[in-house]
């Protein structure tokens, strides 16, 4: 690879990874219970949650539902990164690359 290809690779990559800031994800947890919204560099942007789900004694199940809602939008958000930047890989694993 010259360096003229990387230099096209890596101003490629820096234009998906601005476009990943813009993108989102949005899961929901406990039948809709629990909704989270996450970009695609995995940053949590928003949480809603139902008000028919808080419950003072049973804070336990919401930080449940919090959790599984999170985890759901790491996991969406990371496959739309993957996805994003398999237009450069071309499907390929290249180490280093862990999207």
């Amino acid at each position: 690879m010259n360096q003229r290809m990387v230099r096209e690779l890596q101003n490629q990559m820096m234009k998906i990874q601005e476009q990943l800031e813009h993108e989102t994800v949005e899961v929901t947890a406990g039948g809709g219970a629990i909704t989270a919204v996450m970009n695609g560099h995995m940053k949590l942007l928003s949480i809603k949650i139902d008000p028919e789900v808080v419950d003072p004694e049973d804070v336990e199940t919401l930080e449940d539902l919090v959790v599984a809602a999170v985890n759901e939008a790491i996991t969406k958000a990371q496959e739309l990164a993957a996805q994003r930047m398999s237009v450069l890989t071309g499907g390929m694993k290249i180490p280093g690359l862990n999207f």
